[in-house]
């Protein structure tokens, strides 16, 4: 029997600035909060690489907007930010990153934010910061890839900006539908899923945000390379993954672009990528069954586009 993973959780307590440290193997919540009976809340999930958060901002500033679509008030971002830091001085008081060879991998964590709104009736939302490391199935599918089926989402491309309370654009704790896909998968013998709305276009994984891209040659022989994402009204959950990794492709070279994409168009590119921040870029090497692109060419992709993410912070 494997021991648990050591998880670190910090609650957001006005009355200490850097937050409350709790015993996360004992309870903390009550039973009727309605994060746990209802789904009622929203959380952000972060790579923390060597103590440090990677795309810190950017993923606050999704928790405030998943926040205000919910109705949610929350803590300030500097509060955020201090339990943030308690959580991690914490886990590496109570778990020394390691020497040698490896490490770099090791000292990889997650560091999620969770908010509910609490028990009917309270006054201000249960807010905690809780850390653990990577779990070495999503450092396998950053190098092995994997393969995934398209599913009916059920909704039109048009649902989010019709029925805004779908809330189809904020990250909630209403992940069973998502889970529900990812056993589906599961169950077909594939690893993953990319969403298909009722109308065709290409959405997003259940955890991850779709990339695609083509290599050209141009008149003078050089390449010209393009990295493409579905548009960002469809109804999907703006990756924080993908926008900072389109802002580093930008400067190097690389020429941008938004859908509408159909499954067709995932099965024509040079390589597909489920795209999120502790997986990282997991390459797609096929899609119900049919083989993404050129191996050699995903590879060399990857590789690239690795090199950039590793930069961002």
């Amino acid at each position: 029997m494997t021991s648990p993973a050591p998880v670190v959780l910090v609650f957001l307590d006005p009355t200490l600035p850097g937050g409350r440290l709790a015993d996360a193997s004992q309870p903390q919540l009550m039973v009727t909060d309605q994060g746990a009976t209802r789904g009622d809340g929203v959380f952000e999930t972060m790579l923390a690489v060597g103590g440090n958060v990677r795309k810190v901002q950017a993923h606050l500033d999704r928790l405030a907007g998943s926040a205000d679509a919910l109705d949610l008030v929350i803590p300030g971002q500097d509060e955020w930010r201090r339990a943030i830091a308690t959580a991690l001085s914490e886990h590496r008081v109570q778990n020394p990153p390691e020497a040698g060879a490896g490490a770099g991998d090791r000292d990889e964590l997650v560091v999620k934010l969770v908010v509910t709104r609490g028990v009917e009736g309270a006054t201000a939302p249960n807010c905690w910061v809780q850390v653990s490391p990577v779990g070495v199935g999503a450092r396998r599918q950053r190098e092995t890839g994997i393969d995934v089926i398209l599913l009916d989402r059920g909704y039109d491309s048009d649902a989010a900006e019709r029925a805004p309370w779908l809330l189809l654009g904020a990250k909630t704790l209403s992940y069973a539908v998502n889970m529900a896909a990812l056993r589906h998968a599961h169950k077909q013998g594939a690893d993953d899923v990319i969403f298909i709305s009722s109308d065709g276009r290409v959405l997003e994984g259940p955890t991850s945000t779709v990339l695609l891209a083509h290599v050209e040659k141009a008149d003078d022989g050089t390449s010209v390379k393009r990295l493409i994402t579905p548009q960002l009204d469809s109804g999907i959950l703006p990756g924080t993954s993908q926008g900072a990794l389109f802002t580093a492709a930008k400067a190097a070279g690389w020429e941008l672009g938004y859908g509408p994409l159909e499954p067709q168009d995932l099965l024509d590119a040079d390589a597909v990528w489920l795209i999120s921040s502790v997986r990282l870029l997991a390459p797609v090497n096929h899609i119900d069954g049919k083989q993404v692109g050129t191996p050699s060419v995903q590879k060399e992709l990857t590789a690239e586009l690795n090199e950039l993410f590793a930069g961002i912070q």
